[in-house]
């Protein structure tokens, strides 16, 4: 670890150098202010806290993200060795061809047309929550709204008995997390970790999993040879990670935006039509994932300046989907904007294997309010502080008919 650090500060004298910690409690609550400084100060800056370089401007992240040969996750997508050492070989933390197999296993029940032929279903759980909720006078739109329409969702979808769920998000938070540098959060979640391994071997005894799920779908893999058996742990974490923490957060995100902005509700209400494009303007504006990590193969050259092979690069979605030269006016809310080519849910072949699912979930819940609800009243939103994961921990929240 010493030894990659000297030889990136060396290699970074003439890129800019900023002692900024992106992942401390002031930073993660309110980012926004540290990421313009990066991006005024160039495409490649240096963080030696972080022990990384930066791209904190799209243009050079979504390049990243589109060359998996330079830009690789086989090494690990966060700053932690723990952390890369417990997701290795899992879809977000490998390259082809290893990714292209673990990643086909259950990337057909992520497709656009398996989700399609669930979605009468989520729309109906959806009008369910959403009836309940109407019915209470003030709800928190985290915990009695955001939180629980994607664990139920997930869970049934990955076959999960019903036992061991009211641990999943803490484990998911935990799982996140272990993606930042050797910090507090770090070392406190790595404390979770037997839970969850004990857990998804509990998971491994017949009849665990409910026959034709997801969940069921890796360890047949494993019987067919498709797979080793002892992958299809990592792999039933990642999959359950893909498709909550992002859901939760940007269905909270919306509650938050359209309690702010009610003209931007107002505009949604009367052309319902406009909610796919709201929906990315949401993740753009409050991207889930903040960050992730990337190895260079080879030096790499921005802008004149040049990145060693072996260095850790951290892409800084956040950032990039706030980034004036992509985006005019990219700090404001506009619910009719069509943020095409957004990267809250990744590029290229890393892109989020959850994403479908996380669009029709959140949409269902959208359109369950937008026909009901004339007035989303927020209180003060509380932030949850996560290394990689930017959402709420609570949101007072009325809604008026």
């Amino acid at each position: 670890m010493v030894g990659r650090d000297q030889m990136d500060t060396t290699a970074a004298k003439s890129i800019p150098v900023f002692d900024i910690d992106l992942f401390s409690d002031d930073s993660l609550r309110s980012p926004y202010e540290n990421y313009s400084t990066l991006r005024d100060a160039g495409p490649v800056v240096y963080l030696p806290r972080a022990g990384a370089y930066a791209f904190p401007r799209y243009a050079e992240i979504r390049r990243a993200l589109e060359d998996h040969e330079t830009f690789i996750s086989g090494k690990g997508v966060g700053l932690s060795d723990f952390g890369n050492n417990s997701r290795r070989g899992t879809p977000i933390a490998s390259d082809p061809p290893l990714h292209t197999l673990v990643r086909g296993v259950v990337q057909d029940r992520l497709s656009l047309r398996a989700v399609r032929e669930i979605t009468p279903s989520i729309q109906a759980k959806a009008d369910e929550l959403v009836a309940s909720i109407l019915e209470r006078a003030e709800f928190d739109g985290v915990i009695d709204f955001a939180r629980q329409f994607p664990l139920l969702i997930m869970a049934d979808l990955i076959g999960l008995p019903r036992d061991g769920r009211e641990h999943i998000l803490e484990w998911a938070d935990a799982g996140f997390n272990l993606f930042g540098p050797d910090n507090e959060r770090v070392r406190s979640s790595m404390s979770r970790f037997p839970e969850v391994v004990s857990y998804i071997r509990s998971l491994e005894q017949p009849g665990r999993l409910r026959p034709g799920s997801m969940g069921a779908a890796i360890y047949e893999a494993a019987e067919q040879g498709k797979l080793k058996f002892e992958q299809c742990g990592p792999l039933m974490v990642a999959y359950l990670m893909a498709g909550l923490d992002t859901t939760i957060n940007a269905i909270s995100a919306a509650l938050m935006l359209f309690g702010k902005y009610p003209e931007q509700w107002d505009k949604v209400r009367s052309n319902p039509k406009l909610l796919p494009t709201a929906f990315n303007e949401v993740i753009r504006l409050e991207s889930p994932i903040q960050n992730l990590r990337r190895v260079l193969s080879r030096d790499y050259e921005v802008d004149g300046h040049v990145v060693p092979a072996g260095a850790s690069v951290l892409m800084m979605f956040g950032s990039g989907n706030r980034d004036g030269r992509k985006w005019a006016d990219p700090d404001r809310f506009d619910a009719t904007r069509n943020p095409v080519g957004h990267i809250a849910f990744g590029m290229g072949i890393h892109n989020c294997p959850g994403q479908i699912l996380a669009r029709a979930e959140t949409m269902a819940l959208l359109e369950g309010l937008v026909s009901a609800v004339a007035r989303i009243e927020i209180g003060e939103p509380v932030w949850h502080l996560n290394n990689v994961i930017r959402g709420l921990e609570r949101l007072p929240v009325r809604l008026h008919a």
